[in-house]
């Protein structure tokens, strides 16, 4: 199943529309708190602490975005709020373990440098994912002529992709194999987010 067929769904529907921008939402902040949650508290950098509040912010306009298919819907990131509350929960979460995983069985790495290179390799794939979703998404939306817009974020995950990519280039000379694994974990995890969100509109 492909989102490109879901969206026009959702968007159709103010509740799941609504619930549809809270699961970002959710996504979202979750993304910023793993940043801050791997940051090194003395060698933490300018560019990590400009991702987390982005990611931050994104979660926030998300939220505002909400107002324009109905006011009051979704205060929070209850279940009842979300679209697929369980596997959109699961997605980043597995996605992290799975990293992990990689780096301790190829890398041997440990520690600091486990959870900086887990930030790398996981952000770099959510970041591959967010310059195709948000871009499909908009398009929907365009279609629907609806009010809510998320340009500005396409605009921001663009850059943070060239951020991570630079990063990645002095974190290994082999980075691009490493985060080719990254990009293949979380394919397989949106496929399965997609199916479940697909089962859940369509019922």
């Amino acid at each position: 199943m492909e989102l490109s067929t879901i969206l026009p769904t959702i968007i159709a529907d103010k509740q799941l529309h609504a619930r549809w921008l809270n699961t970002l939402s959710l996504m979202e902040n979750t993304g910023a708190r793993k940043i801050s949650a791997s940051e090194d508290p003395v060698t933490v950098t300018y560019i990590i602490l400009k991702h987390a509040a982005e990611e931050h912010r994104h979660a926030f306009y998300l939220k505002k975005q909400i107002e324009k298919t109905e006011e009051g819907l979704c205060p929070t990131y209850a279940g009842e709020y979300l679209l697929a509350p369980a596997y959109s929960k699961y997605y980043l979460n597995q996605l992290d373990i799975d990293v992990c995983r990689y780096l301790k069985s190829e890398l041997k790495l440990t520690g600091r440098e486990l959870r900086f290179a887990a930030y790398l390799l996981v952000t770099y794939a959510i970041e591959v994912r967010a310059d195709e979703l948000y871009p499909v998404y908009q398009d929907a939306l365009d279609n629907a002529g609806s009010k809510v817009n998320v340009k500005s974020i396409i605009l921001e995950e663009e850059g943070h992709l060239e951020e991570m990519i630079n990063q990645l280039h002095h974190f290994s000379p082999d980075w691009q194999s490493h985060a080719q694994k990254a990009v293949d974990m979380e394919t397989r995890l949106f496929k399965s987010w997609v199916n479940e969100l697909g089962s859940v509109v369509n019922n």
